[in-house]
């Protein structure tokens, strides 16, 4: 893989995120912490669990330490949510903008929330960010409609239409 098809999934996950986004602010907090089915048993705890993914393994990628749980919810009220997905979103495309084809290929040493070391190339780092991104959001689709929300076109397909990515 190379850094522009990292660029690309940056790029698409923001704007995939401003739909989710879009689509909770027609949500009052009481039904964003409503019991839902999926893993993580309501919007705001798979929204959450979401972006504590992306920020550890941002600070990772960055060589800093974090202390998280895959499970936390640091961002509980979703006005605070809300702002930190949209920063995380603007620092990843920051972040996959600055890498090339050589940074990608690096290997990355890095502990996980068990404290378990372990040694991934960037690329397939940057591969799982962005495929356990799309995984959670599939649960949020499903979530959102639960909740009356109007099924999302967030496929890749439509975001690669829309910005020129296919021809």
């Amino acid at each position: 893989m190379n850094a522009a098809y990292f660029q690309m999934f940056a790029r698409y996950s923001q704007w995939a995120n401003a739909h989710i986004i879009a689509a909770c602010d027609t949500l009052d907090q009481i039904d964003l912490d409503a019991p839902r089915e999926a893993f993580f048993p309501s919007i705001m705890k798979t929204l959450n669990h979401l972006l504590v993914g992306d920020t550890l393994w941002m600070a990772r990628l960055r060589g800093e330490i974090l202390q998280m749980g895959l499970a936390d919810t640091p961002w509980p009220l979703y006005d605070d949510y809300k702002a930190a997905r949209i920063a995380v979103d603007d620092s990843m495309i920051n972040y996959v903008d600055t890498l090339d084809d050589a940074a990608l290929a690096d290997v990355l040493t890095y502990k996980n929330v068990a404290g378990v070391t372990y040694a991934t190339p960037r690329n397939v780092i940057m591969g799982h960010v962005f495929n356990h991104q799309t995984h959670h959001r599939g649960q949020l689709h499903s979530q959102l409609i639960s909740a009356g929300h109007p099924s999302l076109e967030i496929d890749m397909i439509y975001f690669a239409r829309l910005k020129g990515y296919s021809q």
